[in-house]
């Protein structure tokens, strides 16, 4: 605890509480995202414009004979597609830092540790909103039209937002078990090209073989996209919010605990 001197009497400084630190450290982040605001620009804006062009003319007429039919199944796997790679910053800012020593002064500080860790990963979501927002309305220029309406839309976004968020807690686990940021990316990616190419963003599984169509289905981020389809076109039944909802909260109490752990192990390193 430290100490502050008013008229001779050195009086007690409160620490911060956790929310306050954790919105320093949000504030911070978002910082260091505006001062780079080109790579921002890229990740979020860009790349998910380039991508949902070229899948949607890639495989349009083979799927669903023209653009317009197949951006209808496309765009929520789209929009999971383009999101979930950008959880793996979380990883690596939060491993940049730590290599960086940067928290190793953090520790030596009177505020509550782990809001460092939550500040970063809570502060991602921006990033996630403006890809998010960036393929949703280029998907609405090509045609595509959400059965569920506005309500659908909203509750499919609320839920690829949480869906990140939860992704975003096993790459700062990564993060702070690794000694090198690029060695987070290459194990991230590693683990999610595999997976998002193995799911049913781009087609649907039922015209695969039943092994196939079995392993495919319980990919989590199949399931995170059938809950996504079925929001925006109204589809969404019982099953389908149980599964996305609980394989998201799975990811979050499995990994942010771990996280947590290991980064609290690191500081006292």
């Amino acid at each position: 605890m430290s100490f502050t001197q008013t008229s001779g009497v050195r009086k007690p400084r409160r620490s911060p509480s956790g929310l306050a630190a954790t919105a320093l450290f949000m504030r911070r982040t978002m910082q260091h995202m505006s001062n780079n605001g080109f790579s921002l620009a890229v990740e979020a804006v860009v790349s998910p414009i380039i991508m949902l062009l070229i899948f949607t003319f890639l495989f349009g007429g083979a799927m669903a004979g023209s653009v317009s039919g197949y951006i209808q199944y496309l765009l929520p796997g789209i929009l999971v597609l383009t999101v979930v790679p950008l959880t793996v910053y979380s990883g690596t800012t939060l491993c940049t830092d730590i290599a960086r020593g940067v928290y190793c002064r953090f520790r030596t500080m009177p505020f509550w540790q782990p809001a460092a860790l939550f500040g970063a990963i809570i502060s991602d979501g921006f990033r996630y909103l403006a890809a998010l927002l960036t393929v949703l309305a280029m998907g609405l220029a090509l045609g595509f039209r959400p059965d569920g309406g506005v309500a659908g839309a909203v509750l499919a976004a609320i839920y690829v937002v949480f869906f990140a968020y939860s992704v975003s807690w096993v790459f700062a686990l990564i993060g702070n078990i690794v000694k090198q940021p690029e060695t987070v990316s290459g194990t991230s990616m590693m683990i999610v090209y595999p997976l998002l190419f193995a799911s049913n963003v781009f087609v649907d599984t039922s015209t695969m073989p039943r092994w196939l169509q079995a392993t495919v289905d319980v990919n989590p981020i199949s399931i995170a996209v059938a809950l996504t389809r079925g929001l925006f076109h109204g589809t969404a039944e019982a099953t389908d919010l149980m599964s996305g909802i609980g394989v998201g909260l799975l990811l979050i109490a499995v990994f942010t605990p771990l996280s947590i752990y290991f980064y609290l192990k690191r500081q006292l390193r």
